[in-house]
């Protein structure tokens, strides 16, 4: 960090004629001391003289009685602003600052102040009147500027090459220029590509600077010399069905009138009625082999009338009469082979595929053989016609291949386990071709559907006992034959047992509560909670028991299974009230 006061401005500060100038005054102070004052002067040109306009310090702002006290002020960084900026303000301005014990310091900016730079230049070129080419002119700047002329990047100078520029400057009332140019040259058929443009060259700050107008290209006419007709897209070849344009064009400024024809035989067939007028552009749609031929485009120079003809051949490249051959032709059986033939013509090598109905690839080459074939063989098959050379360019045939039998019963329900009086569904599913009818041997509700290829049939019937012992029998038939399945009903023995051991289940449980019941009857009655005999029966039946006792009420049917709980030792059963008071007899 430097040790000592530093003040830093910008040596040239440049502002336009009546704009605002903002002149900074940077400095620093060691150790972020603040300064004590600041101070703004400019310095008089006559007599060298520093007149203050500002004294700052950190009690205040005071301004200086100048011819600048209206158009100054001072920015939040001290920086100084001059407003209405005049041919006057043009002089040096200091800036000094006081840091105490850091000394003083100060530093300058020379204020430098112009009228007006020149605009951008405005250039016009003309279409016609040759030999001018364009006019350019700058307006509103001062002092005057002066205009170039270029060519393709390079400068044109006055009379050389046949080259004229004339110039005119005009003052405003304004008191500013306007300055415009005129360049007259020769121009001819290589000049089509050309730019043109003008420079405006003014002095800022004791240097030449310059602004460019647009580069423009000059519109020439000259006639038709060459001719060129192509086919459009020229990357690929064409096929049936695309559409195709024919681009003719020509060298010439203005365009020559197009005329378009096709050859047939030894004639030519005008098509310029299908033509885009005034283009060159020629246009058919989904082409086919008929669109095939010599294509002219003809150019017509109003000028000198002259004309140029230029010739396309258009190759449409197509496949047609696509077949597909079956052998044998007659009616296929499951087990038989057969043999699919693919052909088609088309001017280029072909290329053949074979899919099925869902898309799958099964070979290449132009003959499929199938063997074995079964009901689920039968299937659309697909031979896909292709030109390698012509991306793009195929056809497809499809053939169905029919495999005809008695039917097949593939899937049926059996056996099936049942309940007695379930009612359940049947199941039978066959495939057949021709389609097959499906009957049953027992009544009930049937229902048939197709899956895929299948036929099938549900039966919906009550389990009965005859259902049980007889089954039923699934028949299903068509014109060359008929297939039959049994299906066996089997009562559903696991479902038995489970219901019976929840029989037993529940018989333990019950068993389980009332040899429980009974030994709380034993237990109360060995407390002595329960009275002997008849008496005690209606005590413990009473409402009027108190609530913190457990009542009890033994029933006289159910006397004799509590008995059976109280045995003497021989084993024999007693009338409970005798056992009662058999034990009544043994307390100590």
């Amino acid at each position: 960090a430097a040790s000592r006061l530093e003040i830093s401005m910008p040596a040239v500060v440049e502002v336009e004629m009546g704009g605002t100038a903002r002149i900074e005054c940077n400095f620093y102070i060691p150790e972020n001391a603040s300064y004590t004052y600041i101070d703004w002067f400019y310095v008089n040109g006559r007599s060298n003289k520093q007149v203050r306009l500002y004294h700052i310090t950190g009690s205040g702002v005071v301004e200086d009685d100048t011819d600048y006290k209206k158009r100054l002020s001072l920015g939040e960084d001290k920086a100084l602003s001059i407003s209405a900026v005049t041919v006057q303000d043009a002089r040096t301005f200091m800036c000094q600052v006081g840091a105490g014990s850091y000394g003083v310091g100060e530093s300058s900016t020379e204020l430098s102040v112009y009228r007006r730079l020149p605009a951008n230049p405005d250039l016009c070129s003309r279409p016609s009147l040759p030999p001018q080419i364009a006019k350019c002119v700058s307006k509103n700047s001062f002092p005057a500027p002066n205009i170039t002329w270029h060519k393709n990047g390079e400068q044109l100078h006055n009379q050389e090459n046949n080259v004229t520029i004339l110039s005119t400057v005009t003052r405003e009332s304004s008191g500013l220029y306007t300055v415009s140019s005129t360049l007259y040259a020769p121009a001819t058929r290589e000049d089509r590509h050309s730019r043109y443009h003008c420079a405006v060259h003014y002095w800022l700050r004791g240097q030449r600077r310059h602004r460019d107008s647009q580069r423009v290209k000059v519109n020439i006419f000259y006639s038709t010399k060459h001719l060129k007709l192509q086919v459009m897209p020229s990357s690929t070849l064409v096929k049936e069905g695309d559409n195709v344009t024919l681009v003719c064009e020509a060298d010439g400024n203005p365009l020559p009138v197009f005329s378009f024809f096709k050859k047939n035989m030894s004639e030519w067939q005008d098509l310029t009625s299908l033509a885009e007028p005034d283009s060159g552009v020629l246009k058919l749609h989904d082409v086919d082999k008929s669109n095939n031929g010599t294509y002219r485009c003809q150019s017509l120079d109003l000028d000198d009338l002259s004309q140029i003809e230029e010739d396309v051949d258009l190759v449409v490249n197509y496949i047609e009469g696509v077949r597909v051959k079956m052998e044998p032709s007659s009616t296929l059986r499951e087990g038989d082979s057969v043999m699919l033939s693919c052909d088609a013509h088309s001017p280029v090598g072909l290329k053949y595929q074979w899919r099925d109905e869902k898309g799958r690839k099964l070979g290449e080459g132009n003959q499929l053989f199938l063997s074995n074939l079964t009901f689920e063989t039968s299937n659309t098959f697909s031979c896909k016609v292709m030109a390698p050379s012509v991306p793009g360019l195929e056809q497809s045939k499809e053939v169905f291949v029919a495999v005809e039998g008695k039917p097949r019963i593939v899937a049926i329900s059996s056996p099936l386990y049942v309940r007695q009086d379930e009612v359940v569904n049947l199941t039978c599913k066959a495939i057949a071709v021709p389609r097959p009818t499906v009957q049953w041997s027992i009544n009930g509700t049937a229902h048939e559907y197709m899956d895929n290829q299948h036929i099938a049939s549900n039966l919906t019937v009550r389990v009965s006992q005859d259902l049980l012992q007889a089954g039923a029998m699934c028949r299903v038939s068509n014109k060359l034959g008929v297939s039959e399945k049994h299906i066996q009903l089997v009562v559903d023995q696991k479902s038995t047992a489970e219901s019976q051991g929840v029989i037993i289940v529940a018989i333990i449980v019950a068993i389980l509560v009332v040899a429980v019941l009974g030994a709380v009857i034993y237990f109360l009655h060995k407390k002595g909670k329960i009275p002997c005999g008849r008496a005690g029966k209606q005590d413990i039946t009473k409402p009027e028991a108190r609530k913190d006792k457990i009542v009890v009420e033994v029933k006289s049917d159910k006397l004799s299974e509590e008995a059976g709980l109280l045995q003497g030792a021989n084993g024999e059963k007693r009338p409970a009230a005798d056992q009662v008071g058999q034990s009544d007899g043994h307390r100590p």
